[in-house]
C-alpha cells in the first residue's frame, strides 16, 4: 500500500472512528487531494466532497477568502490558505477544512517563487493549523508532493486531537 494510501485511510478512519467529517478546497492541486482521501473503501463516512478554486475571484465567490487579503498579498499566501481551510468547512458543514494554494509552475506567481505551497486545516473549535513548503521539482511532481504533505499535515493534527473531539 502506498503512503498516500495509507495515510488517506488512517485519516478516514480516524474521522469515522470520531464521527466527524473533512471537505477539501484546492487550488494548485486541482482536485488531486481529494482524489486521495477518496481513494480508500468507505471513504463516504468521512469525507464529503470539496471546491476546486483554482481562479483566484472563486477564493474569493465560493469560499469568502476576503477580497482585500487577495489583493494585497495574492492568492498564494499562508492567510489564504487559512480562510480556503474555513470556508470550505462552513461552507459543506465538515467538521475539517483542509486548503491548499500555491505555485506549481512553470512561472511564479503573485511574485511568489516556483514551489511556495501553503497548506492549511480549519478545526471544529476554529482553530487553524498550517504547514508552509517550498517544494523543488516538476511541476507534477510539486502537486504530488503537496498532496502529501496536506494528507499528511491532516493525520497530524488529527493524531495530536486524539480524544478532543471524540463523540
Amino acid at each position: 500500500m502506498s503512503h498516500r494510501l495509507l495515510a488517506a485511510t488512517s485519516v478516514l478512519s480516524l474521522l469515522v472512528r470520531r464521527g466527524e467529517t473533512v471537505a477539501v478546497a484546492e487550488s494548485l492541486t486541482a482536485g488531486l487531494i481529494g482524489a486521495a482521501l477518496s481513494a480508500p473503501p468507505g471513504a463516504s463516512g468521512a469525507f464529503v466532497g470539496g471546491v476546486l478554486s483554482y481562479a483566484t475571484e472563486l477564493k474569493h465567490r465560493l469560499l469568502g477568502v476576503p477580497a482585500d487579503l487577495l489583493g494585497r498579498e495574492g492568492a498564494v499566501h499562508p492567510d489564504v490558505a487559512a480562510a480556503m481551510a474555513e470556508g470550505v468547512r462552513e461552507l459543506t458543514g465538515a467538521s475539517y477544512g483542509l486548503a491548499a494554494t500555491g505555485v506549481a509552475g512553470p512561472e511564479p506567481q503573485d511574485g511568489k517563487p516556483v514551489g511556495t505551497v501553503h497548506l492549511a486545516v480549519s478545526g471544529p473549535d476554529g482553530r487553524v493549523w498550517h504547514r508552509d513548503l517550498h517544494l523543488a521539482g516538476t511541476r507534477e511532481e510539486i502537486r504530488q508532493s503537496t498532496v502529501k504533505e496536506a494528507v499528511d499535515l491532516l493525520l497530524g493534527v488529527l493524531e495530536s486531537n486524539l480524544g478532543e473531539h471524540s463523540g
